[in-house]
């Protein structure tokens, strides 16, 4: 079956295990033949195994309506206010340029998403702005 060479303390050993059932193994060990009973085999594995600890459930999150009706556009990225295309009390349409954002080298138009009224413009031009930050409200 298979062979080992072995050195033990400075002692060479040659063993050949020739059968193995269960827990009896019969083996030569330098030309010696033995029969050996196992008491507990012992698998290991090749692998580690992953062990995860339980997951708990996030708690529910409970979003709350915004008590004014204004639509806040924010950055898409962070970059620097290019332009504002619009002002205060502008009506504008789905669809119209409301700021040129450069972010990354290129020039990104952030255009309105529906319909109204401008009610505030927070940014001005050349001022940096991070992703999520809201640019201008409309109503």
């Amino acid at each position: 079956m298979k062979k080992y060479n072995l050195n033990i303390n400075g002692n060479k050993y040659n063993v050949h295990i020739k059968e193995a059932e269960k827990n009896t193994i019969k083996m030569e060990v330098n030309g010696t033949t033995y029969e050996v009973e196992l008491e507990n085999e012992v698998k290991t594995s090749k692998t580690p195994r992953l062990v995860r600890s339980e997951v708990k459930p996030a708690p529910k999150v409970t979003q709350l309506k915004a008590t004014s009706s204004a639509q806040k556009i924010t950055a898409p990225l962070p970059g620097t206010i290019l332009k504002i295309c619009v002002k205060e009390g502008d009506s504008v349409k789905t669809g119209d340029d409301l700021i040129i954002l450069e972010a990354m080298k290129m020039e990104n138009t952030i255009q309105a998403e529906s319909s109204g009224v401008i009610k505030s413009v927070l940014v001005q031009p050349n001022g940096s702005v991070l992703q999520g930050d809201t640019l201008l409200e409309i109503g």
